[in-house]
């Protein structure tokens, strides 16, 4: 269970800790500056991963039965 809750730390790391590595404007990506791209993928990518983890929570299982 632990394993799951370390999922949560994946867009924290990806959002700050690769922030620097990111930090330019060229190229453009959807129309946008790469850096604020890479903000907006991680804030879809959080949203995917929390969605991963509600379904693979076993308490969320045992709403589901009743």
């Amino acid at each position: 269970m632990k394993r799951l809750y370390f999922l949560t730390v994946i867009p924290f790391i990806g959002m700050l800790g690769f922030l620097p590595f990111a930090n330019r404007v060229e190229p453009f990506v959807l129309g946008m500056p790469f850096i604020m791209f890479w903000v907006v993928l991680w804030t879809v990518l959080t949203s995917v991963v929390l969605a991963i983890m509600y379904k693979l929570d076993p308490r969320n299982k045992e709403d589901e039965k009743k």
